[in-house]
């Protein structure tokens, strides 16, 4: 008959099937959960534009734009049982030429601004819960152990108790600044914020933000604050135009 390995083979190749098959619905399976109510607000708070070293490893000075700004985003609807965090992201768009033209095809820039990673919140079938719920730790500890167990399973259900996803920052400051390699960010025309995010799954693809041109992308809509402009350099005078000669 069949020998211990030809059965091992067999099982394995049993399990690999089964496994297949339920990462496939795992992954497919989002698609019974809609996204259209997802909706985000930007709005810009200020902006100016300093000359120095952006960065620590910057090898001289140049201009760069900070950008102080107000997001309201409702995202709960892409947490599903699916759902391993999802990364949002606050980026803008500027042009990428520092001379004004009036021309709309001119070409265009992006730089993320901000960011931050919302993870799903824990399952109670995940293999920690279960541990702790088959496998109880010691009851032999100090006071001052169980005074910190108990303020961490507090601080647990509160932030399980909290729907994942909501965001409501208030004058937050960019982490990352704009800056451009011609060195001058001053006065740039028609700048834009935008919310963008991507969920990242535990089986499956990666979904995009709708507007960032990557596919599968999810539904809602995706916050554009108003357009403004990049004031000049500070503590410099802003740049105006020549007037014209009197006839």
């Amino acid at each position: 008959m069949y020998s211990t390995l030809n059965r091992a083979q067999a099982v394995f190749g049993f399990f690999t099937t089964v496994a297949l098959f339920v990462a496939g619905f795992a992954a497919l399976s989002v698609l019974l959960f809609p996204t259209d109510k997802i909706n985000t607000e930007v709005s810009l708070r200020d902006v100016k534009v300093i000359k120095g070293r952006p960065h620590y490893y910057s090898t001289k000075k140049e201009e760069y734009a900070q950008i102080r700004f107000d997001l309201d985003a409702d995202l709960s609807p892409l947490f599903n049982w699916n759902t391993k965090q999802v990364f949002v992201y606050v980026y803008a768009t500027y042009s990428s030429s520092n001379k004004p033209s009036e021309n709309s095809l001119t070409p265009q820039s992006q730089a993320i601004i901000w960011d931050t990673i919302i993870e799903a919140p824990e399952s109670p079938y995940s293999f920690a819960n279960l541990r702790e719920r088959f496998f109880p730790t010691k009851s032999g500890k100090s006071a001052s152990s169980r005074k910190r167990s108990s303020t961490n399973k507090k601080n647990d259900s509160n932030k399980q108790d909290a729907v994942p996803g909501t965001l409501r920052l208030r004058n937050q400051k960019s982490k990352y600044q704009i800056s451009d390699i011609t060195g001058r960010m001053e006065e740039r025309t028609n700048v834009t914020l935008s919310v963008g995010w991507n969920v990242q799954p535990w089986v499956g693809a990666l979904w995009w933000a709708p507007g960032t041109g990557a596919v599968p992308r999810t539904g809602g809509s995706t916050g554009v604050s108003r357009a403004f402009d990049l004031p000049a350099l500070k503590g410099s005078k802003p740049k105006t135009e020549r007037p014209e000669a009197l006839i």
